[in-house]
């Protein structure tokens, strides 16, 4: 009789993993379904509220607080996250004039818990990358006066300019009045305000120029090592899609391999 139970028990607990198996498929799968048919894309009924939407545009699901679409522009093939809030005014439903406030350039890519919020402009140009969690905003409050919360005083408004070919690393913040040049790096959890040059590796708390990119003498500081590969090579890689992706992790594999072997033969 006892050995019977236990055969019942071991089918019963096989059968309920099974089951459990089952709903976690299902369930992943349809979270799936879901995220690809909640993208706003050019050939979703989402993109007639933007000011335009690039062809190739993509904003993923689930997206953040989206407002203010017809002053807001993303370019064609320009990839935002998910969780990403873009928002023009103050709240929905605001008349803000004839112009753009928030435009992303084209082929951008906007980390995921990314938060861009215009009041006048915000112009980030193309090939523009961001880490997650990045905060961009063209408007601040002021504390002038010592009588009134300072949430409640009249807010200030000053231009973002962020040039091509940027990268901002995870969690930064850009502060209104910043310009930033083509191609600058800014470093993870930098905090920037002011103008910074072209080429330039900027960051801390206030932001400041790290390293920066001279004609005539090159990098200054020296970079350490010489790059893995030319630009043209990783717009190459960058064009075949996942197959340059592995293309591109095996040579990393391969550098970090050489390295370890050199530490290894000078320890020994």
């Amino acid at each position: 009789m006892s050995r019977k139970r236990s055969i019942r028990q071991v089918l019963a607990a096989r059968a309920g993993q099974r089951a459990r198996q089952g709903v976690h498929i299902a369930v992943h799968r349809a979270w799936e379904w879901v995220q690809r048919h909640g993208e706003i894309t050019p050939h979703t009924p989402g993109r007639r509220k933007f000011a335009y939407l690039g062809e190739g545009a993509c904003i993923g699901f689930p997206v953040g607080a989206v407002y203010g679409e017809p002053w807001i522009s993303i370019g064609d093939h320009t990839l935002v996250g998910t969780h990403v809030t873009i928002s023009a005014g103050f709240v929905p439903g605001l008349d803000l004039g004839p112009d753009v406030i928030v435009k992303i350039g084209g082929s951008c890519s906007i980390g995921r818990g990314t938060h861009i919020v215009g009041h006048q402009s915000i112009d980030i140009g193309d090939d523009v990358f961001t880490g997650p969690n990045v905060y961009i905003t063209d408007q601040n409050h002021s504390y002038g006066d010592l009588r009134t919360p300072i949430g409640r005083q009249w807010p200030e408004n000053n231009p973002v300019v962020i040039g091509d070919g940027c990268w901002i690393g995870t969690g930064a913040i850009i502060l209104p009045g910043t310009r930033l040049g083509r191609n600058v790096a800014v470093a993870g959890g930098a905090v920037v305000r002011g103008e910074f040059p072209d080429h330039a590796v900027i960051g801390g708390v206030p932001a400041k120029v790290l390293r920066s990119h001279d004609r005539e003498n090159g990098w200054q500081p020296p970079l350490r090592a010489d790059p893995l590969m030319s630009l043209d090579e990783l717009a190459a890689l960058s064009v075949d899609g996942l197959e340059g992706l592995q293309i591109l992790q095996d040579k990393l594999r391969e550098e970090t391999g050489g390295r370890d072997d050199v530490l290894r033969e000078e320890a020994g």
